[in-house]
């Protein structure tokens, strides 16, 4: 296991061991769940995440950032939402997909879902 990697752990059921989720697993989840929203165009990444982006490398927790607290899980989404689409609407949406996604996926539990949408855009005709 890599050092220095945030994780939160919780013993299952049958005590059989530890199972730990690290904050990059549920960025990612994060991140496909939003960008499979209708309406979201992309999410927003820092600088060194569109550095990345710029040599090729995909980032699929681009624009996500996770806070965890104990099996709790804290949400921040920066995304672009497509013009003429209900700005509220979607940002509903997304949080509710990625709530779902987040839940289903780790068994944790997701406190909030945070969305700053930083931009609209208009499709290229």
């Amino acid at each position: 296991m890599a050092k220095n990697v945030k994780n939160t752990a919780y013993a299952d059921d049958e005590n059989i061991g530890r199972i730990q989720i690290s904050e990059q697993v549920v960025s990612v989840i994060a991140g496909i769940a939003a960008t499979e929203t209708d309406g979201v165009d992309s999410l927003i990444g820092n600088i060194t995440t569109e550095i990345v982006a710029k040599l090729g490398i995909n980032s699929l927790s681009k624009g996500v950032k996770i806070k965890m607290l104990d099996d709790t899980v804290f949400v921040y989404l920066t995304l672009n939402i497509r013009y003429g689409c209900s700005v509220p609407e979607v940002c509903r949406n997304v949080q509710e997909k990625v709530a779902n996604a987040v839940e289903t996926m780790t068994g944790l539990s997701v406190a909030e879902v945070n969305v700053v949408v930083s931009d609209v855009t208009v499709d290229k005709k």
